[in-house]
């Protein structure tokens, strides 16, 4: 069973919690993959979201099961670095307090008192270990069985120098979000649980961004191509459609579509 890490609310406390033991301190298409991960409208199986660290030794297991998610190119994979085990001595290269507050923000979301590492949060819905491909994989198809998959129509795409958004129509009403991340990076840490090791990381996110809101209806957002092109060819971002619980905590994730750069910034 992999272990995984855990801050209890305070971050900074150790706990026991979910799927056994956890370290501390010291831890209409055929729904084939698009090219380089990218995900067409249509293949879409739903939106898998990783909590990890460069601190934990737990999660190079998670970060390279992600990879898998990625290169199979059947779900919307995001890599979100959390900054609280910097403390244990290496600061996480790819680390935001907005990639520690969303996954606060899930834990209240699922009625839970702390967070761990590393976390997979499935269609904004439900959690697992973010290492556990099966139970991940399994847990998206009966949600998909029991109608709360993605039920909703996204499409984005890069045209000259705009970013074209798409959504199409459904029920309820929801936010519009863009993650940004970048596609790959490689880093060799030289500090704490994992010093010594180089580890790759895929979908790393480095902003996140409401856009607009939807009600139902179909609707259209265009974004500058900019926002890619900035990244030199290592950028991308999802869309994901997004319901809010409240004005601070996210719910269920509805839609769902992915958009990379190329070396010009195009696809």
């Amino acid at each position: 069973m992999i272990s995984a890490c855990t801050p209890t609310i305070r971050r900074l406390t150790l706990a026991v919690g979910l799927f056994g033991a956890f370290c501390g301190a010291s831890a209409a298409d055929d729904g084939r993959a698009a090219k380089d991960g990218a995900v067409k409208d249509g293949e879409i199986k739903g939106v898998v979201e990783l909590f990890t660290s460069q601190g934990c030794s737990s999660c190079p297991p998670a970060d390279a099961a992600l990879k898998k998610l990625v290169d199979e190119g059947e779900v919307v994979a995001l890599a979100y670095h959390v900054d609280y085990w910097n403390y244990l001595g290496w600061a996480d290269t790819l680390a935001s307090k907005e990639n520690t507050e969303r996954q606060y923000a899930y834990a209240r979301m699922l009625g839970r008192y702390g967070v761990y590492t590393p976390q997979a949060i499935l269609n904004g819905r439900d959690h697992a270990n973010g290492a556990d491909l099966p139970a991940i994989r399994n847990r998206l198809a009966l949600m998909d069985e029991k109608g709360k998959g993605l039920s909703v129509p996204v499409d984005a795409s890069i045209g000259g120098d705009e970013i074209s958004i798409k959504v199409g129509a459904g029920k309820g009403r929801a936010n519009v979000v863009v993650v940004y991340f970048d596609r790959a990076r490689v880093v060799k840490v030289e500090k704490g649980e994992n010093s010594g090791k180089e580890i790759a990381y895929w979908h790393a996110v480095r902003d996140i961004q409401t856009i607009g809101m939807w009600e139902g209806k179909p609707a259209e957002f265009t974004l500058p191509a900019s926002v890619l092109i900035e990244g030199q060819g290592n950028s991308g971002c999802a869309v994901l459609l997004q319901s809010m619980k409240d004005k601070e905590t996210p719910g269920a994730i509805i839609g769902a579509a992915t958009v990379l750069a190329g070396p010009q910034g195009k696809l």
